[in-house]
């Protein structure tokens, strides 16, 4: 059965193909939304409202640290997701992480502050955070899968970009979110309103992921009776090298993301940058999300017609050199040269990379432990990349600035070895072999025509 469908799931892909692909996207903004507002959080916020008995470099480090807590619990969450989602389906798993991320998120904007109930107020902030990595580590993987799925498989780099693109839109809206209620609320509502406007968002992607239909692909396996009974040993044991590849790939751009991004906003903060306001850095990273969007799209599009390799060495390439002039260009304190620090940070070192895991990272692996291998890579990955801004302000304080950098730089180097030691899943005779595909598929049409 799997195979009578193969050419036509080649040429068109499922009829939902986009809708799923939109859907998958919208929850994936929704998700970054609520965990990436919540780093945007502890740059500005947190070390003062639940660390205020700490000096300024301690309550930050202590602010990052619970930061990391959060990618430190994604590795489990992925792990549970893969499993269910190789064994019980892909659709179960989206809507259950959504709604697990939306109540921890709603729960971050009622926590009471350290005045109010003492050491308390970091426990419970642990605690709930704890939660947001656990539905985070849930998402990614089944999220990826299903648009992938669905996809044609000349378009798997263009449609897997369009729910990747979901993160920038995530990033654009809790960065828009914090820069509004900077100016229009109190110290004691600015950080409470974003998390409590998510209440919103959950309820709209919880209506949009009920109507998505379970992948094509898995349902195929399903009825074949091809599933692994236990996906996440199966993948340990057969397929451990592309889990290591991928985990090394992933760090590139996420951890590369916690330094360029999430840590230089604490810095700017700080005051490192004595002209740079907060406005000018929240605005250049709200710019640099908006660009993103679309540069995360044309990334993936880009690795549909030159293959994943190349383009994700060339965003490693750039990363491997961007480390010191990131710095050099945010330390003038020219409004205009952060505001290129933060696009070509975000825009070409992060999405580049995020444009091309999801086709990449899903053609690595065999469909019945597809979830399980990604997710497993993908959130382990997370825990490095969870602690790196704490990483990053412990370098900076006993280095200086030049510390951060030099970490970037070797995140981006980590990426380019492991991209040359990673096989091209879609070079020329994987196109090849997909336009036989596609041929055979409208053969039939045609002699129908005729």
């Amino acid at each position: 059965m799997a195979e009578s469908r193969a050419p036509q799931q080649a040429a068109h892909g499922s009829p939902e193909r986009l809708r799923v692909a939109v859907g998958c996207g919208v929850g994936a903004t929704i998700e970054t939304y609520d965990f990436i507002g919540f780093g945007t959080a502890a740059a500005l916020y947190f070390g003062d409202v639940f660390f205020p008995d700490s000096d300024p470099l301690s309550a930050t480090l202590l602010s990052f640290a619970t930061l990391g807590i959060g990618f430190a619990a994604r590795p489990l969450g992925g792990i549970v997701a893969g499993h269910l989602g190789d064994r019980v389906g892909r659709k179960p798993v989206l809507v259950g992480s959504l709604l697990l991320m939306g109540v921890a998120t709603v729960l971050i904007g009622c926590l009471p502050t350290y005045q109010m109930v003492g050491v308390w107020a970091p426990v419970l902030l642990v605690a709930v955070r704890v939660i947001q990595g656990l539905a985070f580590g849930a998402e990614w993987g089944g999220a990826i899968l299903m648009t992938f799925e669905h996809a044609p498989w000349r378009r798997r780099g263009l449609y897997t970009g369009i729910t990747q693109a979901g993160f920038p839109v995530g990033l654009l809206l809790a960065n828009l979110a914090f820069l509004m209620s900077r100016h229009t609320l109190d110290d004691t509502w600015a950080w409470r309103v974003p998390f409590l406007l998510s209440a919103v968002l959950i309820a709209v992607g919880i209506f949009i992921r009920l109507k998505i239909d379970e992948s094509p692909q898995f349902e195929e396996i399903k009825e074949s009776g091809e599933l692994a009974k236990n996906p996440l040993l199966t993948v340990i044991r057969e397929d451990w090298r592309n889990v290591l590849r991928a985990f090394c790939l992933r760090t590139t751009e996420t951890a590369g993301y916690a330094v360029s991004v999430t840590f230089v906003l604490s810095y700017l903060d700080d005051g490192h940058a004595p002209d740079v306001s907060s406005t000018t850095t929240l605005t250049a990273l709200v710019t640099a999300a908006a660009l993103g969007i679309a540069a995360t799209t044309l990334w993936g599009r880009l690795s549909d017609r030159v293959g994943r390799r190349p383009v994700y060495l060339f965003g490693c390439a750039v990363s491997v050199v961007w480390g010191i002039p990131l710095f050099l260009f945010v330390n003038t304190g020219t409004a205009a040269l952060v505001m290129v620090a933060f696009v070509i940070s975000y825009a070409v070192c992060q999405n580049c990379l995020a444009g091309v895991q999801g086709a990449w990272f899903c053609e690595l692996f065999a469909t019945r432990t597809r979830t399980a291998g990604t997710s497993l890579a993908y959130q382990l990955s997370a825990v490095v990349s969870g602690f790196t801004p704490m990483i990053a302000t412990a370098l900076y304080s006993g280095t200086g600035w030049i510390g951060p950098a030099v970490l970037f730089t070797c995140y981006g180097l980590l990426g380019f070895v492991a991209t040359l030691v990673t096989r091209e899943t879609w070079g020329e005779p994987e196109r090849r072999e997909t336009d036989r595909a596609v041929t055979a598929s409208a053969e039939p049409a045609l002699k129908a025509a005729h």
